[in-house]
Formats: structure tokens, sequence, C-alpha cells
């Protein structure tokens, strides 16, 4: 089934052979050891044209040219092209993959499809237009092993489409990193990585990619002749711009703007940006890293700014599978207006040490305490995409503005200038007021702490646990109440067969004892049952103040309300 990508644009160095389980570092440079072929361009990271020491290819939906001449088709060439796209065909059965119709595509429009290969290591510029095609880079199945094995690929001004599978995509480099759970730890150095992107300087560069739903491994029959699949993937590509190894994207000024049918930039294991401005639309997960309880999402300059447009239904502004750790630069992620997904999203563990961080999202993903402040603010009803926040302090001086692209009721605030203080939220021009600060501890939750008073009201299909209603035609996604802070908010518990309950701790209580520590949970504003508030942060009262007392490290704020006759 042929697809219709959904394209909207987005909102608004040498490499060091250190190990990945080491501290990231801060800062990398951007120059390269490779000196095959020189040419002039403008590297990433300086402001002045430099000779290219490297292998310049020219993209054309005419002719493709690799430093002057056309493009070979030859297989043991450096940089070759063919028509060989990986993709998931239509009208396989159930010994194929797991894709589903929306998965698939026509060989018709695969063969459409001209993929520039990329065989040996060393230092690539590309630059003009490829309308169908993709860029594949393998340098064999033991380039995993081989320190060597590394490429550079430089962006210098390209257009890249692809509609059946990711526009670009890393299938064989060095991988620095190890998939050791026992050993993992969110502190990992990349610069060794085989993977590595710079965004040159002054340039804007466009990827649209698809995805490959999972394809297996075999099949086979076994010796009573019954099919024997074996579902270990062959192909899986979830994103429109794929590392099958840890990848890191580098650059100043320089634009890559990834609009994608399904997840936008992806790594199998880690992926440090350390500059460049990363513009992401996508259909589910802005950014994800995969390696469950191992993968690390490295932020430490840059501005990276994503919008889930939610496609698929769902969809994380950034979603590791491991940890988290922002350390610099500008994060500002919108996840899926309308699904249970988070603006940023950590299974191990989100680490703000640094930047400015503004994420929006119908969940809310607990942050680690202990490093830079931020604050968190639930809302009483779901806020409309599009419209303007600002916070902003005692003398009036405006320290954030945001202005969310999705429907939100989730939004995360952190930077360096988040000092002590009295702060307040405005919303517009109008200044908005809040249920005391306290936000359920580790419970999280979206609904009121309070009472709030006669001249606000909540919305009448708000529950403070759903979130909002999808646009026609689609489902939400399922919600996943162990996301919230590692715990289930109280009202989501549901009875056990004998009327107990089970907790998040895992004891079982009456259902008299449940009701009775609801009623200290909510006395409490949220301390009851387990849940712990952070340090210094004090609990919720009934009563609304138009501020905000900002404390050094985490700050929780909830209920925030819009006065009704301003709705």
């Amino acid at each position: 089934m042929k697809h219709t990508l959904a394209w909207i644009l987005a909102a608004l160095m040498v490499l060091s052979m250190s190990a990945c389980n080491q501290e990231t570092k801060q800062e990398a440079t951007s120059q390269s050891e490779n000196t095959p072929v020189e040419s002039t361009s403008t590297e990433a990271g300086t402001n002045e044209e430099q000779p290219f020491k490297g292998t310049i290819i020219q993209l054309s939906d005419e002719s493709i040219t690799v430093d002057g001449e056309a493009i070979t088709s030859d297989e043991n060439a450096a940089v070759y092209a063919a028509n060989d796209i990986v993709f998931y065909l239509e009208g396989q059965d159930f010994t194929y993959g797991e894709g589903t119709a929306d998965d698939e595509h026509s060989q018709e429009e695969a063969d459409k499809h001209t993929v520039v290969h990329i065989t040996q290591p060393g230092d690539y510029q590309l630059s003009g237009t490829l309308s169908a095609g993709q860029i594949a880079i393998d340098l064999g199945e033991e380039a995993e092993e081989d320190p060597n094995a590394v490429v550079n690929l430089y962006l210098n001004g390209v257009d890249i489409t692809c509609t059946v599978a990711p526009g670009v995509i890393f299938y064989n480099v060095y991988e620095c990193g190890e998939a050791d759970e026992e050993t993992a730890t969110k502190d990992v150095d990349t610069s060794a990585a085989g993977a590595n992107v710079f965004i040159v300087d002054g340039t804007e560069n466009t990827v649209n990619g698809s995805y490959v739903a999972r394809i297996y491994k075999s099949v086979e029959l076994s010796e009573d002749g019954k099919t024997v699949v074996d579902s270990k993937k062959l192909h899986k590509y979830d994103a429109a711009f794929y590392s099958k190894q840890s990848m890191n994207i580098n650059g100043s000024d320089g634009i890559l703007n990834i609009n994608a049918e399904n997840e936008g930039l992806d790594s199998e294991l880690h992926l440090t940006i350390n500059g460049g401005i990363v513009n992401i639309n996508s259909g589910n997960d802005g950014i994800n890293t995969n390696e469950d309880s191992v993968s690390v999402t490295t932020i430490n300059g840059g501005e990276v700014n994503i919008v889930v447009n939610g496609s698929t239904g769902e969809g994380d502004g950034i979603d590791s599978n491991g940890w988290l750790v922002i350390n610099g630069g500008t994060v500002n992620a919108s996840a899926c207006g309308f699904s249970g997904d988070a603006g940023i999203d950590s299974d191990m563990g989100i680490h703000v040490n640094g930047g400015t961080v503004l994420a929006t999202g119908n969940m809310y993903d607990r942050l680690e305490e202990g490093g830079q402040t931020y604050a968190v603010l639930t809302f009483a009803e779901r806020q409309s995409g599009g419209q303007t926040y600002s916070l902003k302090n005692a003398a009036g001086l405006e320290l954030f503005s945001v202005t969310p692209a999705n429907d939100f009721m989730y939004l995360i605030l952190s930077s360096p200038d988040l000092a002590e203080g009295t702060y307040n939220l405005w919303l517009g021009e109008m200044q908005l007021a809040h249920g005391g600060s306290g936000m359920m501890g580790g419970f999280g939750g979206g609904h009121m702490m309070g009472q709030l008073p006669g001249n606000i009201q909540r919305p009448e299909d708000f529950d403070g646990q759903q979130p909002p209603e999808p646009p026609e035609g689609m489902e939400n996604a399922p919600m996943n109440p162990d996301k919230i802070g590692g715990f289930k908010p109280m009202e989501q518990l549901q009875p056990n067969e004998d009327g107990s309950y089970t907790l998040p701790d895992g004891s079982t209580v009456s259902a008299e004892e449940f009701q009775q520590r609801m009623e200290e949970f909510r006395e409490q504003g949220g301390k009851g049952m387990g849940g712990q508030r952070p340090n210094g942060v004090p609990n919720n009262t009934a009563e609304l103040s138009a501020d905000f007392t900002i404390q050094n490290g985490a700050n929780f704020f909830s209920g925030i309300a819009i006065p009704s006759e301003t709705n």
C-alpha cells in the first residue's frame, strides 16, 4: 500500500578514539584526519570557506556525480548507485514480518528510488537534490568492531526524499559502545563513533523519510513440515534519519530539517547532539534511542526543535529507552497533542544539567533532581497549541516564552537562569492562577489538587487522567500509567477481584484501608501511599495564587487554571 507522507515543516569532531563508557564530553571538534580529494566548502564549526579534503557527492535526479565524475554502479567502488532499497513489500504473509497494510509499499514505488551507497571510511560531502532516493552507509559486517570504520557525512545544502524507507541510514560502521545492561551508565562518550553527521555552516538541509517495519530474518520448515518463523529481525528501521550504531550530530548554525512519516532521528544505541539546528516534524517519536536500559540520548549543544504531528496516533518528543542527558543547547519539544505522551521521556532517568528546556505533552515523565533547576506546570484543563506562555519574575522581566505547537497538559521549563525567586505565568497578556506547589510527588497526574474558586471552572469533559480526544478517525494511544513518575496515579488503581487494592509498591490493602489512604493522600496534597515529594516543595493547598516560588532544585506547580470569564 502506497503511503502519503505527512510533510509538515517543523516549527520554528577530529574524532577521539576513547571508549563510549567514559564521561560525556561537552564539546566536539569539527575536523577530520581523512584527506582524499581537495575542493572548496564551508566546514561545520567555521565561518569561512576552507578546502574540503574528502569525497564530494553532488546529488541530482538527472545525474549524480562523485568528485565531478558520473557515479558508478560498480559495487566495489567507495561510492556507487543502485536501485536496491530495503523496504516492506506489499502482499506478504505472516512469515515475512510484522508490518500491517499501512507499512507496505509496492515494488514499483520502491524501484523509483536510487540508493547512493558509501562503502569505505572517510569524509563525504553531500549537496543537491534527490527526490526519490536514499543515502546508505555500509562498511561491511566487520565494521562494527573496527575503530577505523568511521564515516563523516557533511551535509552541505542537501534535499533528500524517500517514501519507502529512511532517507539516510547507517547500516554498518564502528560501534564505540557496548549494549551491556549490567555496565550501562548515563555518562557516555561517543566521540569515537563510526557514524558522524556534520551540518555545514550557513546551509539548510532537508531529509524527508519513511521507515521499514520489522522483516523477519528467516523462515524454515520443521521436520513435521510445519512452517517455523525466526522472528529475529533482518530489517526494522523506524525513523527518517537512522543509524544502527551510535551516532553524533555536529554543527554550528547549519540547519537540518527532518520530516518523518514515523519517527524522526533514531539510533539503536547512543545518540549525541553537539551542535547545529535540528528541526524535526514526525508522525511518532521525534528522537528515539532504542536499546532498553542502555541507550543514552545526550544533548551537549545546538538547538533541537521537535513537533510530533501524531499521524501515527502517538509520539513523545524525545524518547530514550535508556537515559536522556541534557548538558547544554536548547530543546523545544512538543509531544503528540492527543495521546498520553511526554515532551521528554526516558526509561532510566532524565538529567538536565544545563541548557534550556521547553517541553510539553500529556504525560509527565519524572526528571531526576540534582542537576539544573526545573519547573513542571500541570494544567487543570487541556491547553491548545499555538498559544504563547511566558514566565516572568516579580519585576516583570520575562524569563521564558514558549508557543507549544500541540495541545498539552504538562509544561516543563529549565534554564540556568531559573534562579530562586518569585515568578508568575502568563498566557498572552493574561496572568494565570494555580492551586499551590507540589504536584503529587512521584505519582504525577493532571487533575486539580484542591478546590477551585467560583470564578474558575474545569471543563466538563476533563477527568484529570485521560488525554485529550484525538482527531476524527484516530484512536488514542493506550495510556501507560507506569510512565508517570514510575507509579500509577491513585485514581487509576483498580480493585482486585476480592475488592482489595494492590499498591504501587506491590503490597495489598483492603478496600477500607485503601479509601482511608486515599483520604490521607488528598489531605496531605499527594504524600500518601508511598509518594515522595521533592525536598523543600510544600504540600498543595486549596488557595489559588498568581505567584510561583521557585526554589533551587525541582519545582512542581499543579492546577494551573484560566479564569472562566476569559474563556
